[in-house]
């Protein structure tokens, strides 16, 4: 797959590409500083795959992306700032790395492209599935946390917002959770409700309830009804 990098730091290129070059899937076709030198790499080389600075000199990484037209290349943001986490995924990228970027951080998120060879393969527009040890950026307030998926035990649906729990807190992510859905593997979490998804990682406790339903305790307390549909795909996917 044919990579541009997009940073106006030299010495961070340089890294990246150093750390590429232990994947055999890559190539490093270009580099660029700015956006428009990556405009104009881009109608040159043609590549597959941007990782992408988010702040730099005129225009940033999320304002260049915005601009593209598709089909546009897959993005990997490669940034020190993690509050611009939100705003990448919604434009569809598909990870997010903090500098210095660590080589097993890396290394998952190259494991996430589809193979360009396999007619079978998936969509390059489809939002790729965050695991266990992603994090997700959520903001509330003057509060900021950069929480990891497998802490995350509930979402519940707030119109166009969703409330996260996780620790303690239960901050609102500005995305649905239609869209969060779509991000979350389904190995792991449950859509219990119109409302509400669960982690069944958190779950302790199941019972039976009305009408053939279902109430699934998570630790913490929360309590979840499930209707007798969403019972029976909860037993199938749980095999009880």
């Amino acid at each position: 797959m044919r990579a541009l990098l997009i940073d106006d730091e030299r010495l961070a290129r340089g890294e990246l590409r150093r750390l590429l070059a232990a994947s055999p899937q890559i190539e490093v076709v270009g580099e660029a500083s700015n956006a428009d030198e990556a405009r104009e790499q881009l109608q040159k080389l043609r590549p597959d795959l941007l990782f992408l600075d988010v702040q730099m000199p005129g225009e940033t990484g999320l304002e260049f992306l915005e601009t593209l037209e598709p089909p546009a290349p897959l993005v990997i943001f490669t940034t020190a700032y993690d509050e611009f986490a939100v705003k990448a995924f919604e434009l569809n990228a598909l990870d997010y790395l903090l500098k210095p970027v660590d080589p097993t951080r890396l290394e998952a998120a190259l494991e996430r492209l589809p193979d360009r060879n396999d007619p079978a393969a998936e969509p390059t527009e489809r939002p790729a599935v965050l695991s266990p040890e992603d994090k997700v950026f959520v903001r509330e307030g003057d509060n900021c946390w950069f929480v990891e998926v497998k802490k995350i035990r509930l979402l519940e649906s707030e119109g166009n917002y969703t409330r996260v729990h996780f620790d303690d807190a239960q901050p609102q992510l500005f995305r649905s959770l239609n869209a969060m859905e779509a991000r979350l593997d389904p190995k792991s979490f449950f859509r219990a409700n119109r409302r509400q998804m669960i982690n069944l990682q958190w779950i302790e406790k199941i019972e039976p309830w009305f009408s053939g339903g279902l109430l699934v305790e998570l630790k913490g307390g929360a309590k979840i009804e499930l209707s007798r549909r969403q019972a029976q795909a909860f037993r199938e996917q749980m095999s009880l």
